[in-house]
């Protein structure tokens, strides 16, 4: 029998979908805009693929919305290994004062991780982001255990190689896997994420299941991208509207467009005007016209081209536009395939196969998403 020790961020990645560019220290802000919570779906996709794969499975994880209730959801039957500080006060379980979403802290996170190696776990099983991992693993060091750890993801920001590409991936590789191998932690600053400056800091280093559906480290660099921007800038047609995605690729395209785009956030662009800059998802939503387009540019390393830092662009943006995806040589040079994670699985696969990726002024290679 598999042990498998189960903990939660809930208000992980609720940031993203509105045009904020992490979620902590900014959860009141994301609530204002209207977010929901993104983390409980993705840990029952998660639990709902492990409990598919038929391997018999002893599921730990801490109370309330931070495993309990989405494991009780899924079909399992959890031991509760602890609750978080908020909920053992009195009132229900996991909301703030004001309703809604859980108030739940790292230090809770930090607690759920030691009961799980207290008893032994083989994995620890977390659903969030770079932060998320970032606590889980500096507890495994303090304690000096070598446990291996594997993220569902579900963050704004999730760039360290210990996350499956996809939730339902996560369940999987729990379920099966025999091997575990080295994994790097990296986190960034989010204050200078939201300043458009980008460097991931290494912050631990981990044992993780070896699997094929497990992401690579983002790898930060390029190479020029000026000629491919200037294609991209030559191609726009009249009445078209273009949703631009960030990071380093996209932002040369929007300066070939003739303005100063937002760094690592998602500008919408049509007959020489800004209509939305740094747009959450009900704002590009709202801009679109008849014909719309959305460029995008995979993350170096890993291949995502939507669900990894430009979750504004929704499902349903996607669905009422044209992709274009926009890559370096160098960057493909480093990719096997390309990924998607909108958190809608049918637009997922309906995105998988074979697609054209701009690399030049006029030259394009032939990726397959998966």
């Amino acid at each position: 029998m598999r042990r498998i020790g189960l903990v939660v961020n809930p208000i992980a990645g609720m940031g993203g979908p509105v045009g904020l560019k992490g979620t902590d220290g900014k959860v009141d802000e994301a609530r204002r805009r209207g977010a929901e919570p993104r983390a409980p779906d993705r840990a029952r996709t998660a639990l709902d693929a492990l409990a598919e794969s038929g391997v018999e499975v002893e599921l730990l994880t801490y109370g309330g919305p931070m495993g309990e209730d989405v494991a009780r959801a899924a079909g399992f039957d959890p031991v509760v290994v602890g609750r978080p500080e908020s909920t053992t006060a009195g009132g229900s379980e996991g909301e703030s004062e004001g309703g809604g979403e859980p108030e739940t802290t790292a230090e809770d996170t930090r607690a759920a991780v030691e009961a799980f190696v207290e008893r032994s776990v083989d994995l620890v099983l977390f659903v969030g982001g770079d932060g998320t991992a970032t606590d889980v693993a500096e507890t495994l060091e303090r304690l000096d255990s070598d446990v291996p750890i594997l993220g569902v993801p579900a963050g704004v920001k999730v760039y360290s190689s210990v996350f499956a590409v996809r939730p339902a991936a996560a369940g999987r590789i729990a379920a099966t896997f025999e091997d575990t191998e080295t994994g790097e932690v990296n986190d960034i600053d989010e204050d200078d994420y939201s300043e458009g400056r980008v460097s991931t800091n290494l912050r631990a280093i981990v044992e993780t299941p070896r699997a094929a559906e497990r992401q690579a480290s983002k790898q930060l660099g390029g190479g020029t991208v000026e000629t491919l921007a200037e294609g991209v800038a030559e191609d726009v047609r009249d009445g078209v509207t273009y949703v631009l995605g960030p990071g380093g690729t996209l932002a040369a395209v929007k300066a070939a467009l003739g303005f100063e785009g937002t760094p690592i956030g998602v500008d919408v662009w049509r007959d020489g005007e800004v209509l939305v800059r740094d747009g959450g998802a009900s704002e590009i939503e709202a801009a679109l016209g008849e014909e719309n387009v959305v460029v995008v540019s995979p993350i170096g390393g890993q291949g995502f081209v939507f669900g990894r830092g430009n979750q504004q662009i929704s499902p349903a943006v996607v669905r009422d536009s044209t992709v274009e995806v926009v890559a370096s040589r160098e960057k493909l040079d480093g990719l096997d395939v390309l990924r998607v994670d909108t958190g809608d699985p049918e637009l997922d696969e309906e995105l998988r196969g074979w697609h054209r990726v701009r690399v030049g002024r006029y030259e394009q290679r032939l990726v397959r998403i998966e």
